[in-house]
């Protein structure tokens, strides 16, 4: 069984920027979806703030990487680029990237709230786990540097032609001030909806990818 340290990126984990970022356009193109193409320059950058997080095993092979972005003056932080080295997915590593992500977003930001938008079930479990609940577009930031970040992906289509009201990734949000409130609502159960999610994810392809520029998309009832 592996060992892994998963820690905040520094100066030292440089030199893995090129590497990285040729596992995350790999990973795109396998999946046919998108993660917004990143160069090494800006991974380093993300590095050197100490904005990203990086596992390693304990022989020193880079295993994981994910990095935190601002929006809004601070208001919207997510956590981003999320990508694990082939030979040790499936290990829990993601969680363990996504947790100490999540850990740093609430550490430099503590009153921003966390939001992500993603294809992949398994990332919607972890970030339930974490306290996320599905949103809409329309709650994401308006900051149209949020939305250039997603120029890269190969669905970028689908978002602009739909004015950005929908695409094939689904949007989740975590909201400080709900741990404020004195009588919480029980917490979105990705479990008990993964179903539902999977249909609706494989809906929303059918309606994004073929329907005519000019039709309106019609939400299903599931």
């Amino acid at each position: 069984m592996n060992e892994y340290k998963v820690q905040i990126a520094s100066k030292e984990h440089l030199y893995l920027a090129e590497e990285i970022c040729w596992h995350m356009e790999e990973s795109a193109k396998q999946r046919g979806t998108g993660i917004a193409k990143r160069s090494p320059e800006y991974i380093r950058r993300k590095m050197e703030e100490g904005k990203a997080i990086v596992a390693m095993t304990v022989s020193g092979q880079w295993v994981g990487f994910c990095y935190i972005e601002t929006w809004d003056h601070g208001k919207f932080v997510a956590n981003s680029g999320l990508i694990v080295h082939p030979d040790h997915r499936k290990s829990g590593i993601a969680k363990m990237i996504k947790e100490k992500a999540f850990q740093l977003s609430r550490t430099k930001y503590p009153n921003a709230r966390i939001i992500g938008i993603t294809t992949s079930l398994a990332v919607m479990k972890i970030n339930s786990d974490l306290g996320y609940k599905p949103t809409t577009f329309s709650e994401l930031p308006v900051d149209e540097a949020f939305w250039k970040g997603c120029s890269s992906c190969v669905n970028f289509d689908v978002l602009t032609r739909t004015g950005r009201k929908h695409c094939l990734c689904t949007g989740m949000m975590f909201d400080p001030s709900w741990e404020k409130e004195k009588e919480r609502k029980p917490s979105w159960n990705f479990l008990k909806n993964a179903k539902i999610y999977e249909r609706w994810n494989r809906i929303k392809q059918r309606l994004l990818l073929r329907h005519d520029e000019n039709e309106e998309i019609e939400e299903p009832v599931l």
